[in-house]
């Protein structure tokens, strides 16, 4: 349906809508939506929504405001339950009472997950005018179906004020969550790197908190080490066994400078930790002066090496089980790959390959070739095209952590 105009189809929904953006600015509306509120469009675009609508008791402008701000935070729609929102009646101070019934769907933009709102707003005035619920059944003139109703009335009431209640709960959840993953996720050493990018995003499905990690560590002699892992799970458990082991890989290499040695470090840690069991990671470390990659890789996916030409070598010489899988501890391997100024190294965690409905093989393939196409980018600009064309910018079933150094 290529030649399908969409702004045409907006226009004519028969369903008042209107659409804001992340300021809560009124960008769009429709006829329907015009007539609904009695408001003109040049009483409506570009002007604040709440300033349109202000609330003449506030609790109505409260509820919808929460509702926004879960959808702003979560990227998920939220219905929300019978809404009493008076609005003006035309250039006066008075109100009209207005019972409405509310949809407010993200909609995905090229800056953001969440770049506008869809409000879908139902009058629904005349319905419950009509049964006129707030006031006590007669008693001469009983009715089960009235009385259903009436019961079916109150009870959307409490579940909006619930609603509510829970929206601002889990705005708090998310709000806490995603400050301890941003403190748990500092990497200093990363600033001093102007040719290294890094990416987080989250799982779909999770709190903004997820298990996995990256990280860049300085060493002596000018060399660098740059790693990835991730722990089974998502939430806040895992992001907590997650903050613990890069804590731990973070502390060993630069103590010990070789990557094998930092992972048996992790591995012997995750041993003794609940919740870190077939933990994944794998370390790189770069050496400028001999023109090495040193790398050890514990159950992780490989790291990519592509050139300027375009070849992408997978780095597979260095493989062994997930952290603490193997009964007794046993060393890491270690590998060393050749690099010339200008490659670019790749390291990154499942959920950027991985598809429920495919071999992992098909995954690596496609990101090798999505490195390849656009191996003259640079770092920031690679970053962004491989989770764009790899079909996950605005996220995936799982979490993905993302390392694009130039060398």
């Amino acid at each position: 349906m290529t030649d399908l105009d969409y702004v045409a189809v907006f226009a004519a929904l028969p369903t008042p809508c209107v659409v804001i953006d992340r300021a809560f600015t009124i960008v769009a509306a429709n006829a329907a939506y015009m007539a609904a509120t009695g408001k003109s469009r040049d009483e409506l675009v570009g002007r604040p929504l709440f300033d349109v609508f202000p609330d003449p008791d506030a609790s109505g402008e409260r509820n919808v405001r929460t509702s926004l701000n879960w959808v702003l935070e979560t990227g998920r729609q939220h219905t929300m339950a019978l809404l009493k929102y008076d609005v003006p009646t035309g250039g006066t101070p008075e109100f009209e009472e207005r019972w409405w019934s509310l949809i407010n769907s993200p909609i995905a933009g090229p800056n953001n997950p969440v770049e506008w709102i869809l409000i879908r707003a139902e009058d629904v005035t005349a319905f419950v005018q009509s049964h006129d619920f707030r006031r006590p059944l007669r008693a001469e003139v009983p009715s089960a179906a009235m009385a259903r109703e009436a019961e079916l009335f109150e009870r959307a009431r409490e579940l909006q004020n619930h609603n509510v209640e829970l929206s601002q709960a889990s705005l708090r959840d998310h709000q806490v969550a995603v400050t301890l993953q941003k403190a748990m996720l500092l990497t200093p050493d990363l600033e001093k790197h102007v040719d290294i990018a890094v990416r987080y995003l989250p799982a779909t499905e999770s709190l903004n908190v997820c298990g996995d990690w990256y990280d860049v560590v300085d060493l002596s002699g000018g060399r660098f080490a740059v790693g990835v892992g991730d722990v089974v799970g998502h939430g806040l458990e895992a992001a907590a066994v997650m903050g613990m082991l890069r804590s731990v890989l973070n502390a060993a290499i630069r103590a010990l400078e070789r990557p094998a040695h930092a992972l048996e470090v992790l591995a012997l840690y995750a041993r003794s930790m609940e919740g870190a069991l077939n933990s994944t990671s794998v370390e790189a470390l770069v050496d400028p002066s001999s023109g090495l990659i040193i790398y050890s890789n514990s159950g992780h996916p490989p790291p990519a090496l592509v050139h300027p030409d375009g070849r992408c070598d997978l780095l597979t010489q260095a493989l062994d089980p997930p952290l603490g899988a193997r009964p007794q501890h046993v060393p890491c391997s270690q590998a060393g790959q050749p690099y010339a100024a200008g490659d670019t190294l790749v390291l990154y965690s499942d959920g950027l390959i991985e598809r429920r409905d495919e071999d992992i093989d098909a995954g690596l393939n496609r990101l090798c070739e999505t490195l390849a196409r656009h191996c003259d980018l640079a770092p920031r600009q690679m970053a962004d095209v491989v989770l764009d064309e790899l079909g996950v910018a605005g996220g995936a079933p799982d979490d993905i952590s993302l390392i694009i150094a130039r060398l």
